[in-house]
């Protein structure tokens, strides 16, 4: 792998945590929209919530978060009123026969919540959803911000799945991210929860951060594998400061390229494999007794998930719901959420449809990005005569293959050793909606 063939491909293109994408949503879909959509799950659905706590005590300079720095907790409670009526709205909008499958709490920092609005948050939801008893319950967590009376609350609700956020434990990468966290803050965190029965831990790395270097990494390594994470999440910084204002605090000139963001993940996944752990797509780890590594994995927009529900209903500012008809995302800014909800309506101000070959064009991203695979049979089964454009367009790809990413044949698609760290970029061939210069502004680099 030439540094050459690194920078060919490290263009940038989306995640594809969804698609299409959220920079193609449009004001085209309303709450008219999306009551409609609810209104016509089956009437056992299999449900999976996402409820969005827009809030930090300070905002970390690489974020990419739909998130704001508070100081004074009132903002936070005062928040707490529309979410729960969005809530209590959507609850009484879904069939009486549904079953949550999956909760998952994100931020922000859900841990800016009191302990006491923690469990008014829990118990809103389960007055209102039927949730299952052996369903995940995941929170993501700042460990710097928690205190043991919010660990109470969690586990008092439901909560069997923590991700804790590390990006890196290296003092000098962590001045240069605008976020200071001993190993000894993360360490209590996940001891924390483990005495209060919390059966999976998840950390969140990040690499291509300013000043890191792989033997930095390594180091960071070896302090995450000493507390047993059940599952790591790796995520490549997405440096887009023309965006995201707060990223211009950052150095530039202190970026690793291509080529060394590459060394760093594959570092990374390396030592990870070695240590035991399942690598899951491009970056997700998993031990081999969970659950993400013993079952086929599915794409959302938390990242690789077992959640295979009949819709995702998201809850709070800026929160994107993914029904069998397309998208709902709600309000992005606070005041508009809750004057919206206050009023009597839901959060939302626009989506996709899903219309033409977007389903099929979903199914076979999601297919490439979790399995590296696709069966040109199972697509026809789902999506009869019209997988033969898209299998046409892979065709096309195929002949222009110079560096054996793709095989192509009658069977199907499958992404190659050599292919499979720039399977994003594969995927991109198959979305007729990017723009290279949108990606170039709202999507970070390949690799």
């Amino acid at each position: 792998m030439t540094p050459e063939l690194i920078k060919r491909y490290a263009a940038p293109v989306p995640r594809y945590t969804s698609y299409p994408t959220a920079n193609h949503f449009s004001a085209a879909i309303t709450e008219e929209h999306y009551r409609g959509w609810l209104a016509t799950l089956p009437a056992d659905a299999a449900l999976s919530l996402y409820v969005h706590i827009p809030y930090c005590r300070e905002l970390c300079w690489y974020c990419g978060c739909s998130t704001k720095a508070v100081r004074r907790y009132q903002p936070v409670a005062d928040y707490l009123a529309p979410l729960v009526g969005e809530i209590d709205a959507v609850g009484g909008l879904v069939p009486a026969g549904h079953c949550v499958r999956h909760v998952h709490w994100g931020g922000g920092s859900p841990d800016i919540l009191s302990a006491s609005d923690i469990l008014r948050l829990g118990q809103a939801l389960r007055a209102r959803f039927t949730v299952a008893a052996d369903g995940e319950f995941a929170v993501e967590i700042d460990p710097r911000l928690l205190r043991e009376d919010q660990a109470d609350s969690f586990a008092a609700v439901g909560v069997n799945r923590v991700s804790i956020g590390v990006q890196d434990f290296d003092e000098a990468v962590q001045r240069a991210i605008g976020r200071i966290q001993s190993f000894e803050t993360t360490r209590r965190a996940a001891e924390i929860f483990r005495g209060r029965g919390v059966a999976s831990i998840n950390m969140d790395l990040v690499y291509g951060l300013p000043g890191q270097t792989e033997d930095s990494l390594a180091r960071t390594l070896d302090q995450v594998l000493a507390l047993q994470p059940d599952r790591a999440a790796v995520f490549g910084y997405a440096h887009l400061p023309d965006r995201l204002k707060h990223q211009r605090l950052i150095d530039e000139t202190t970026l690793p390229g291509p080529v060394e963001r590459f060394a760093q993940a594959r570092l990374i996944a390396r030592r990870l494999v070695e240590a035991g752990y399942v690598e899951i797509g491009i970056d997700h780890f998993a031990r081999p007794e969970d659950s993400l590594a013993k079952a086929a994995p599915a794409r959302n927009f938390q990242g690789y998930t077992t959640d295979k529900a009949d819709a995702l209903l998201g809850f709070g500012a800026s929160a994107i719901s993914r029904l069998p008809q397309g998208f709902a995302q709600n309000a992005v800014a606070v005041d508009d959420y809750t004057r919206r909800i206050s009023g009597g309506e839901l959060g939302t101000v626009r989506g996709h449809e899903m219309q033409g070959d977007d389903n099929l064009r979903a199914a076979l991203i999601e297919q490439l990005m979790c399995g590296f695979a696709v069966s040109w049979r199972d697509l026809a089964d789902q999506f009869g005569s019209s997988v033969e454009r898209v299998r046409q367009e892979a065709e096309d790809c195929a002949r222009g293959d110079e560096d054996a990413f793709v095989d192509i044949s009658e069977e199907g698609i499958r992404i190659t050793d050599r292919g499979k760290p720039f399977v994003r970029t594969i995927c991109a061939v198959f979305d007729p909606y990017l723009s290279r210069e949108v990606a170039r502004r709202r999507h970070a680099i390949a690799v």
